[in-house]
């Protein structure tokens, strides 16, 4: 028989707590990256949908951001004393400022008059808060790994988080949580690693009960926030919008808004109006018919955007059409105006007709990709206000639809205001002649918009206008009108522009420049 002191176990003492320190505190990295990254896409975000060019928005909010990343760091050198006391004030405090974030700068919007200002200062603050937190957490960790361990690791954990958040953010918060909601949540976040640090570590025992109802309170605001948001949001739209807001919903794209009025409704796409109901005939009619008159033996079309339908509803009073093949980008628009009452009332069920094929896509793919011929080209997209739209003008695109007209083919495009905007709309012309195609610029007046531009444009120019008769039941469109679409006054006459391609992108300058007056 052996020993009986030599069989018994062991045992060692337990780890002290402060032996978790590195694991706990190398996973707060990964938190507190991916929060950080958020606000920054929240902030570039919310900047694009109120103030529009989301290049130059993005790019001023990113190098603002980092810049004031840079200062936080910089400043990280004089925090001294015990670093995980800091290091729990410092997660409250961004908690607090990036949960709020969001829901502030909605409000602002509608109440301040220099909402840049507002809007920098607070990407700035969160940026140089967000800035202390990895050399502290370095200077917290220094004595525990080596330096070559140590950076490696701090940064690994940091780079994953910004790689989570930059899939997580366009694919599930937006669409799911939108913009509110998500700054709340990852504010809650950076709160719960304070509540961590706080409740794990023997150093923070002294001041535990002096952190704690900070932490209580800061959680109880953001669950409020949280659970309120969708007032606050439509709070925020209430002050934006004259009219009652009957819908809102933020798309993996955009910000749809519905508003109604005893006379009409109105839709808004991130802020800016798309159609009102009072008056969208005239738009439309002007859009459609003044083509297909052109071709009456016009058999299919293809409509790219219009996901209201409304074109489309305008192209199905002509009963020779046997194909209407829409694509439009955003799947919640189309159906939004396949299912709501009052727009299928509106668009008259067009989208749910059986020669109708609805498809949600990229339009700048899917015509590099269709290989039906199409006797019509209906192009209906948003104004060229950004660069992800400008291209959608351009003379790489319109080739491409060249490739789609049959023989006699047409398309027409929605070319902006002649009026407004005259640089834009005469350099969506030339940009279509440029690319090889035969123009006829034409304009109607639409109340709620002004003066309104459209380009007519084919292979050759022998069609004729009046080849075909006009549907009954017009409301706007007669032979008298088309006629008068053709006459440009002086101030609305053409003037010289650049030509729209992809690398140069003029147009959307040209869009600023012309329209910057009116929306600042």
């Amino acid at each position: 028989m052996g020993n009986a002191l030599e069989e018994a176990p062991v045992r060692r003492p337990a780890a002290p707590a402060a032996d978790h320190l590195p694991a706990l505190l190398l996973g707060s990295v990964f938190v507190i990256a991916t929060c950080g990254l958020i606000y920054e896409l929240i902030a570039g975000t919310l900047a694009s949908y109120l103030l529009g060019d989301s290049v130059t928005q993005f790019s001023t909010i990113i190098g603002a951001y980092l810049f004031s990343m840079g200062i936080g760091s910089w400043l990280s050198r004089y925090l001294g004393g015990p670093l995980l006391k800091w290091f729990i004030r410092l997660e409250i405090l961004v908690g607090i400022v990036g949960g709020f974030s969001a829901p502030l700068l909605f409000v602002l919007f509608e109440y301040v008059t220099s909402f840049r200002l507002m809007l920098y200062t607070l990407v700035g603050l969160t940026g140089v808060l967000v800035g202390l937190e990895i050399p502290l957490l370095m200077r917290i960790l220094e004595n525990r790994y080596e330096f070559k361990d140590l950076v490696s690791r701090v940064f690994t954990f940091d780079y994953i988080g910004a790689l989570l958040a930059s899939l997580i953010f366009p694919l599930v918060l937006v669409p799911q949580l939108g913009l509110i909601r998500t700054s709340l949540f990852f504010g809650a976040l950076n709160v719960v690693v304070a509540a961590v640090a706080l409740y794990r570590f023997r150093e923070t025992r002294t001041y535990r009960r002096r952190f704690s109802s900070g932490i209580v309170v800061a959680l109880l605001a953001l669950s409020v926030g949280f659970a309120y948001a969708n007032r606050i949001m439509t709070y925020t739209e209430t002050l934006a919008f004259q009219d009652q807001v009957i819908y809102a919903k933020s798309t993996l794209y955009q910000r749809i808004v519905l508003t109604k009025n005893d006379r009409e409704l109105r839709l808004f796409l991130n802020g800016n109006l798309q159609f009102s109901s009072a008056d969208e005939y005239r738009y439309h009619e002007a859009l459609v018919h003044p083509a297909m008159q052109a071709l009456p033996r016009a058999r299919r079309v293809l409509v790219l955007g219009g996901g209201d339908g409304l074109a489309v509803r305008e192209l199905l009073k002509y009963p020779q059409l046997r194909q209407i093949r829409l694509v439009d980008l955003d799947a919640g628009m189309t159906h939004l105006f396949q299912h709501n009452e009052m727009l299928l009332k509106l668009n008259q069920g067009a989208l749910l007709n059986p020669k109708v094929q609805v498809i949600n896509g990229d339009a700048y793919q899917w015509v590099r990709h269709d290989t039906t011929r199409y006797d019509l080209l209906v192009i209906d997209f948003p104004d060229p206000a950004n660069y992800s739209i400008g291209k959608l003008y351009s003379t790489s695109f319109y080739r491409e639809l060249d490739k789609l007209l049959a023989p006699g083919g047409l398309m027409v495009v929605q070319s902006t205001s002649p009026y407004v905007a005259r640089q834009s709309f005469w350099c969506i012309s030339h940009t279509l002649a440029a690319a090889g195609f035969h123009t006829i610029p034409y304009h109607t007046y639409v109340p709620s918009f002004g003066e309104w531009g459209y380009v007519l444009a084919g292979r050759n120019g022998h069609w004729r206008g009046d080849a075909g008769p006009l549907p009954q039941g017009l409301r706007y469109v007669t032979p008298a009108t088309m006629r008068e679409m053709l006459h440009f006054p002086p101030d609305m006459a053409e003037v010289p522009t650049d030509i729209n391609q992809l690398n140069n992108q003029v147009l959307v300058r040209y869009f600023e420049d012309d329209w910057g007056p009116y929306t600042h």
